[in-house]
């Protein structure tokens, strides 16, 4: 069978279209592999890490200067009590020493009441019983939780600390979406600190995956040319490269989409531009579950402390709080230049989507008017006409959505207004367009724009209670505008204030900007 696009699972060479998992990295690993460090491997879901670590075991092993032993404890999640968890884990190295063909003798005749020592005493017995020095890849580590994690780091920095007197494990990574700081909020329910519990103080360095690079985007999509002679066009290479910011899965995601899915694998047809904007809004519709993990991960409050400021261009907590470490360390965000924002403008238009599916549900179904013919006006939108529509119905709706925001979906009841307006494009839009959204902390904006068949609408969201009196809200519409290349654009302001009538808070009216026609509308 030929290669093919993997999006589940690790990739492995001759099966699946793979880039060269050490690049760029198998020299700094092996260095601290040598000089016997213990160290933390930590990346987004889905970004290479398990392709990796199977990647750098098997060179190892085959190398032979060292025993080289894959474990994940992802099965290890639910065992939070460490009278369960660590013998839980003994069993799982035990397991997968013998799969993996290494040296047997691992945790023979074992202590399982020995909670504090098992793990421990095992691995010192089966290290003094091996020839070559064992290296040991923990894949999942962030699943652990409660006193299984303690007991598990502890175990491990007491056998690092007396080495070399008693042999242990030469080398060590613990791999996951999370530094080790991000465990903090797992360790027990009275929120005890790593920091302050000192169970794994011996690290050597934090190493985090980097994405693709444009030009390794490219390499991996002329693999599939040479193989088929299919060609991704420049342009479509760029482009998915531009809003993926060469996420692994959702590289591999929009390639199997156009290739598999849309051309049936008809390798005749080129892979376009258009095509992979067709491939990434089927791949965002269908909600697969690297999607849906995400998705999930939205409903977290930690990270709903970020995402929700994110969302509405505020200021989040401080950058070293452990919720922010923890929702950029999950990829939802990234920090380039000092600004923060969604991840790549996939997860931008994801973040959005999740958070108002039921409400662009609830309008479809209460709404069947609002429907993109509605608001044509030869071939383009009719977006004043569009917002009264808009205004109408979140002067019916709005204090039921901000309610259910605060009750029952998300917790995001701050940032309702945008989501619900957010909710209604995408209904009348169903398909027909799409839209682009711009979000940065600390921005005191959040920026969007309408396309639709070829024509760019550009809006600018504001909670009026959030509003600096330095900010210049016609000013910053004005240089969106710029930005997107129109000369007409939209500002809408929503008044949370309960004690105003709806009829001051509802009005419309035109100012003009450097030429420019700006639509000011008061929800």
């Amino acid at each position: 069978m030929p290669p093919f696009f993997n999006i589940a699972g690790p990739c492995a060479p001759g099966k699946h279209y793979i880039l060269d998992p050490m690049r760029g990295i198998g020299d700094e690993l092996m260095k601290l592999i040598d000089s016997e460090q213990y160290f933390i491997i930590h990346a987004a879901h889905q970004s290479g890490k398990t392709t990796l670590l199977k990647a750098l075991t098997r060179q190892i092993n085959a190398e032979g200067k060292y025993y080289a032993l894959y474990c994940s404890l992802e099965a290890i999640e639910r065992f939070t009590v460490q009278a369960e968890g660590i013998p839980e884990i003994v069993k799982r190295i035990a397991f997968c020493i013998e799969n993996q063909y290494l040296p047997e003798g691992f945790a023979k005749n074992a202590d399982y009441t020995n909670i504090s020592g098992v793990l421990n005493t095992s691995l010192v017995r089966y290290c003094r019983s091996l020839d070559k020095p064992l290296v040991l890849f923990f894949d999942e580590a962030d699943c652990l939780s409660g006193d299984t994690l303690i007991t598990f780091l502890r175990q491990l920095c007491d056998g690092y600390v007396n080495r070399p007197d008693v042999p242990f494990v030469h080398s060590l990574a613990l791999v996951g979406m999370r530094n080790l700081r991000g465990y903090n909020g797992d360790i027990r329910p009275d929120c005890e600190s790593l920091e302050r519990v000192s169970p794994f103080n011996i690290v050597a360095e934090y190493i985090d995956l980097r994405n693709f690079l444009p030009a390794e985007v490219a390499e991996l999509y002329a693999q599939h040319t040479a193989e088929t002679g299919q060609v991704f066009e420049p342009e479509a290479v760029d482009y998915v490269f531009e809003q993926t910011l060469g996420q692994p899965w959702l590289v591999n995601a929009i390639a199997r989409e156009a290739v598999v899915k849309i051309l049936r694998e008809d390798y005749s047809q080129p892979v376009t531009r258009n095509l992979v904007e067709r491939a990434i809004q089927n791949i965002i519709l269908a909600r697969g579950t690297h999607f849906d993990s995400l998705i999930e991960r939205l409903r977290d409050p930690r990270v709903r402390k970020v995402i929700e400021p994110l969302i509405l261009g505020e200021e989040a907590e401080d950058k070293l709080s452990d919720d922010y470490l923890y929702t950029k360390n999950l990829g939802l965000i990234r920090e380039i230049n000092r600004k923060v924002e969604p991840a790549n403008p996939i997860y931008a238009e994801l973040i959005v989507r999740a958070l108002s599916w039921n409400a662009q549900d609830s309008i479809a179904g209460t709404h069947e008017d609002y429907t993109i013919s509605r608001y044509l006006r030869d071939g383009k939108l009719d977006m004043d006409f569009l917002i009264q529509d808009f205004q109408e119905f979140w002067r019916e709706n709005g204090e039921i959505w901000i309610n259910r925001y605060k009750t029952k979906l998300y917790q995001y009841d701050e940032a309702a207004p945008h989501l619900v307006l957010q909710a209604f494009l995408q209904r009348i839009l169903n398909g027909d367009g799409h839209i682009i959204r711009e979000m940065a902390l600390g921005s005191k904006r959040a920026d969007l724009c309408v396309v639709y068949d070829g024509h760019k609408y550009p809006i600018e969201l504001k909670i009026s209670q959030n509003m600096r009196k330095s900010i210049d809200p016609l000013k910053q519409i004005s240089e969106y505008m710029d930005k997107v290349g129109s000369n007409t654009g939209w500002l809408v302001t929503f008044d949370r204030d309960t004690g105003k009538s709806w009829d001051v808070k509802i009005y419309m009216w035109k100012e003009y900007v450097d030429e420019k026609e700006i639509t000011v509308a008061g929800c």
